[in-house]
């Protein structure tokens, strides 16, 4: 492998790609898009150093289908779109939860809806990313904040996607994607790299449905010596067409339980200074890094104010949450959103807190300032 490793340099875009490929993809397939162009484009040059296949796309609806068949073939594969993308994905992402198809999907958000502010960040993509595609399911949304955080990150989007047979969004925004900051890429050893279970049953006993008690069922390849079927219709454990509503109530609810069951292993959070913390920010993505900003000011200024970053958007971190407002005097949300992340925290405060939140949508970014605001005028009223 032919790694860009060591101290790098380089875009949040650049990153992504660079740790996929540190991960074991070796398949992309997708179309351009601003503010997520530039994976495209780097994939189109690392992958083939590294054996693997680029392929550009006719239009979104494509790009996902590409990926789904590469990985039902065996290939670690991925995407990258911005909001109208991911909205033309929406229809074959729900065939790749239906089928529980391993893969990733790169969303660098923009301003919207429809074409929007197309060059312009934003981070109003959160509530798609969850329920984008239509029924019951669940998923797994992750979301960086550095162009470290891209490439680590992008590894653990495929660990989780290879390890839970489920599609991976990675919620990023255009601050992020295309932030240049200093970046550390590195080997991986044998055992940071997780990889789908492979059947161990003759061909005539293999089940592609027939998951475990973690929700996991082994995944043979097309073309090997095992028959896999894989469709959008709902199915039996043998993958063939079921309509009985016992069999579709247990297909349902293992969409979301084999993510909920296991959701102390796919969460992921950082907290900074929350020992003494009278004022909690909750944030994630690009806003996580103005509230980092907002920390110091606040220090200087003697106010107790921590952060708990989400970096697992979805599941959301529930727990997490709780704790926070059963120890906070109020919650800040900053999101450049009219509030999206904020409701999923409400949901969690049965300790009559105050929840306010910080929102832009203006294609501007949240400063440290902002939230600081937000923060006195709310200790003011306590």
């Amino acid at each position: 492998m032919t790694l860009n490793k060591g101290i790098r340099f380089v875009q949040g875009n650049e990153a992504i790609v660079e740790g996929a490929i540190a991960a074991g993809a070796r398949f992309y397939a997708g179309y351009p898009i601003t503010p997520s162009t530039e994976i495209a484009e780097v994939a189109s040059i690392r992958l083939p150093q590294e054996e693997g296949m680029y392929i550009q796309m006719e239009d979104e609806l494509g790009s996902i289908a590409a990926v789904i068949g590469a990985s039902l073939s065996g290939k670690k594969s991925f995407t990258a779109t911005s909001g109208p993308g991911l909205s033309l994905m929406a229809e074959n992402l729900g065939v790749a939860i239906m089928g529980e198809v391993p893969c990733v999907l790169v969303d660098v958000q923009r301003s919207g809806p429809s074409t929007g502010l197309a060059t312009k960040p934003a981070q109003g993509d959160v509530m798609q990313s969850r329920w984008g595609t239509h029924g019951d399911h669940g998923i797994i949304v992750l979301s960086p904040s550095s162009v470290q955080d891209c490439f680590d990150i992008t590894i653990e989007a495929f660990n989780f996607a290879e390890r839970y047979r489920t599609p991976v969004i990675i919620l990023a925004d255009a601050i992020i994607g295309h932030l240049k900051e200093k970046a550390i890429f590195r080997d991986l050893k044998a055992d940071e790299i997780i990889s789908r279970k492979k059947p161990e049953v003759n061909n005539s006993d293999y089940k592609p449905f027939d998951f475990d008690e973690e929700g996991i069922a082994p995944l043979a390849t097309y073309g090997s010596e095992y028959i896999l079927r894989i469709s959008g219709s709902t199915h039996d454990e043998k993958g063939f067409p079921c309509s009985r509503p016992d069999n579709a109530d247990k297909f349902v609810r293992h969409y979301t339980d084999k993510i909920e069951k296991n959701n102390k292993k796919i969460i992921i959070t950082r907290k900074y200074n929350l020992e003494d913390a009278e004022y909690v920010i909750i944030a994630f993505g690009a806003s996580a890094r103005s509230a980092l900003g907002a920390l110091e000011i606040a220090k200087n200024r003697g106010l107790k104010v921590g952060l708990l970053q989400l970096i697992t958007i979805w599941p959301f971190a529930a727990k997490e949450v709780r704790e926070i407002c059963n120890r906070s005097k109020a919650v800040i949300v900053p999101e450049m959103n009219l509030g999206q992340i904020i409701g999923e925290v409400k949901k969690e405060n049965s300790f009559g807190i105050p929840i306010v939140g910080v929102n832009k949508v203006n294609s501007e970014m949240i400063t440290p300032y902002d939230i600081l605001e937000k923060i006195e005028e709310v200790a003011k009223c306590l």
